[in-house]
């Protein structure tokens, strides 16, 4: 259910339930009529005797229970003169008749509104509206909406005996903490209780923890009660219902003079039952009766849950409009794609995410297909339509104009998700919007197909993808959309524009990057997110207090804690390609090869002078050991006295000296010691000995140098003949010239 709780004098998307219990204006809970709400899980729809059921989209609102042709006609009229527009849920004003239909109070109000909008559009007045009117009431048949209600969990941590869960709902403005915690004191105010006005000071708990405020619902909307709690210094607000019903939506009230305070809200706001409010409320006021001297109410508002994170890829979808003449809402969502265009892209090109955009049409019944109204809003004959942009049919641009750019920008997507770039979109309407504004009298299907050239997109895909937008035949791209727009599962219908749909589950919250980035964020499995979700700018990185409660190796600085958007996870590392193994809490041991080079491992070293030991050795894969010369389990190793304990130096006459990692063993005399045999061996040589071995070691080195020198010469002569040789069968040399000379003289004379 959705509800903005607005005042009794613009019960804007009313329902029952909506004003306080204490309002004069309060529909009887008698009164024949009713009003099927709105944008809700307890939607209802009028099945029309036309051709096709209307799309949840398609606001259809009715009166039943009592077949009043006067409301009914005007509830058409209304209907048909003010479409479905790019505001929220069909707009405040069919709101606000709606509203005023649900109550004989506001009945000549809802006339009034009724003969004015007749007026203004006299074929509204004619007989047909009059006849399909009485048709309309005679074939009544409700029909139920899926608007899906989401929820956070409110755990209660003190006092003990209210301990427990319960659920609330997740407001529609404001920043929610998705993926996240926070733990506070609940305070309610004993004045200003509905939190209408601005408070007189600021709300402190005693405990110095954060203060979640608990206001009462009713008397105003409910985005100004969180407004005025933030700037009281709450972190969060509880809103009690006053009413016993299902917990709705608590949504922001139309951009307007006077709710410029909407967009700074950056608290989070949940709506709870009746029961738990109330429970709330008395412990809260019994702790400020007793000047603090009672315990706290502790609460512990989650939002782990409220976002699914199955995998390390989010899916998101953003239900948003081409229009840029709506007002606020089309401002906002500009702003939202040029500030998030960075972000959506960065996470499409590194295949963390997948986007895809979406644009909310309806059709138009068949009966009215023929009417200036629908073949100006719509294509296709009144197969899918959009609300003209200035809400004049006869001047600007019209709705129909809307469904072609929103069938253009579909296009660019698809193509551009088929030659591998699908974040072009973002590109596209980007440069759409500064070149083609329809402020700027731009917004032409020249001006587009420039923009899809400019980006390097393939011109005919699009336009084949768009096909004929007069053809009297349906639009599969469109009707696709409007098939989307239905929800199934546990996912619900998108009856709000803009709708941002992450993981398949509708975004609370106001439409700002830095805001919606936290929602993307929670929507990854723990420990998977890419790096611009850890930023500081959006979580908080447990592991820089105590280290998350994790293990970690001061003398390395390797520790097991890892920082994830929703907390920290405890998990043993991989450093430099070396893996450690452990329960990431209180141990984590380096296995495999290179591990010794990581603080040796974890096993014992140590130092001293220039020599280092360690217990770790390279040709072990894992464990601990202590070095010849120590003793211990490898992770404490301490000197051994092979002297004391008669491990070496034990032969006769041997002196043992203990030192560091070793030991010092002498001999008797001139003798020599042997380690590795453990024993003393003479070393005493005579004079004859001497000369003969410098004989012997003079003789090899002349023998050594004659040898060489008689081998260069010989390799050397050896070399030249080979080489003569061989020269000689290609060239005549000087000798063979000098003989052959006389015999060519002799011959010339003999001939003359």
């Amino acid at each position: 259910m959705l509800d903005t709780n607005a005042p009794d004098q613009t019960p804007i998307l009313y329902d029952s339930s909506n004003l306080p219990p204490s309002s004069s204006r309060r529909p009887n809970s008698k009164s024949p009529l009713r009003l099927l709400r709105t944008c809700t899980d307890q939607l209802q729809y009028i099945s029309l005797p036309f051709s096709q059921p209307p799309t949840p989209g398609f606001a259809w609102l009715v009166a039943t229970r009592r077949r009043d042709r006067r409301i009914a006609l005007s509830l058409l009229q209304v209907f048909f003169l003010f479409p479905p527009s790019s505001s929220r849920c069909w707009g405040r004003e069919r709101g606000r008749l709606a509203g005023a239909a649900a109550d004989r109070t506001y009945g000549q109000q809802l006339i009034g509104r009724s003969e004015m909008a007749a007026r203004r559009a006299p074929w509204l007045a004619g007989g047909l509206v009059a006849a399909v009117a009485v048709q309309l009431l005679m074939v009544a048949v409700p029909v139920r909406g899926r608007f899906v209600v989401e929820k956070s969990s409110v755990r209660v941590l003190a006092p003990e005996h209210i301990r427990g869960h319960h659920d609330a709902a997740i407001g529609n403005f404001g920043v929610p903490d998705y993926g996240g915690t926070l733990t506070g004191v609940v305070i309610y105010p004993d004045k200003k209780a509905t939190g209408c006005d601005e408070f007189d000071t600021k709300f402190k708990a005693k405990s110095r923890r954060p203060v979640i405020l608990l206001l009462d619902r009713g008397e105003c909307y409910f985005a100004l009660k969180a407004w005025n709690a933030q700037r009281a210094g709450a972190a969060a607000v509880l809103i009690a219902d006053s009413v016993d019903e299902q917990l709705l939506t608590m949504d922001s009230p139309e951009a307007s003079a006077g709710t410029e305070y909407v967009d700074k809200i950056n608290i989070p706001s949940a709506l709870v039952n009746r029961a738990f409010g109330e429970s709330l409320k008395k412990m809260a006021q019994k702790v400020a009766s007793a000047a603090g001297a009672g315990e706290e109410v502790i609460v512990k508002l989650d939002w782990r849950e409220s976002m699914p994170h199955p995998d390390e890829r989010v899916e998101y979808e953003l239900w948003t409009n081409s229009n840029d003449e709506c007002g606020p809402r089309c401002d906002e969502q500009m702003a939202f794609v040029r500030g998030f265009r960075g972000h959506a892209q960065l996470l499409e090109r590194g295949g963390y995410a997948r986007f895809t955009p979406h644009y909310i049409t309806w059709y138009c019944p068949e009966a009215f297909r023929l009417t200036q109204q629908c073949k100006s809003q719509c294509i296709n004959h009144g197969r899918y339509c959009a609300p003209d942009p200035e809400g004049d049919f006869g001047a600007g641009y019209e709705g129909k104009d809307v469904v072609v750019e929103n069938l253009r920008q579909l296009c660019v997507h698809r193509v551009a998700n088929d030659t591998g770039r699908p974040w072009a979109w973002w590109d596209y309407v980007m440069d759409y919007k500064i070149r083609c504004s329809m402020k700027e009298k731009k917004y032409t299907k020249t001006c587009a197909e420039d923009v899809v050239t400019a980006l390097g997109l393939d011109l005919k895909k699009v336009l084949e993808c768009m096909g004929d937008p007069e053809a009297d035949a349906d639009n599969a791209v469109l009707s696709k959309e409007q098939e989307d727009q239905i929800g199934s599962g546990s996912r619900g219908d998108v009856t709000i524009l803009p709708t941002l749909v992450i993981n398949n589950v509708q975004y609370r919250g106001k439409l700002e990057r830095t805001a919606v980035l936290r929602a993307v964020c929670a929507g990854f499995k723990e420990g998977t997110e890419p790096r611009v979700c850890l930023s500081h700018d959006i979580e908080t990185n447990e592991c820089l207090h105590r280290n998350g409660g994790c293990w970690r190796d001061e003398a390395t600085n390797v520790t097991a804690c890892q920082d994830t958007y929703r907390g920290r996870v405890c998990e043993c590392p991989v450093v430099n390609g070396v893996r450690y193994e452990g329960d990431g809490y209180t141990d984590c041991k380096a296995i495999g090869p290179g591990r010794c080079a990581l603080n040796h491992g974890g096993c014992w070293s140590e130092t001293r002078g220039q020599q280092t030991f360690s217990a770790c050795s390279e040709t072990a894969l894992t464990g601990c050991r202590c070095p010849s010369g120590f003793h211990g389990d490898g992770h404490k190793c301490e000197d051994l006295d092979e002297c004391r304990e008669k491990l070496a130096c034990t032969c006769p006459g041997c002196q043992c000296k203990n030192t560091w990692g070793n030991y010092e063993c002498k001999c008797k005399g001139n003798q020599l010691y042997i380690r590795g045999e453990d024993v003393c061996i003479a070393n005493s040589m005579s004079k004859l000995g001497w000369f003969i071995t410098i004989a012997a070691v003079a003789c090899v080195v002349g023998i050594g140098v004659a040898g060489y020198v008689f081998y260069k010469y010989r390799l050397r002569s050896y070399m030249d003949s080979e080489i003569m040789s061989i020269m000689s069968q290609y060239m005549p040399l000087d000798s063979q010239n000098n003989e052959n000379q006389p015999l060519r003289q002799h011959d010339s004379e003999a001939l003359r």
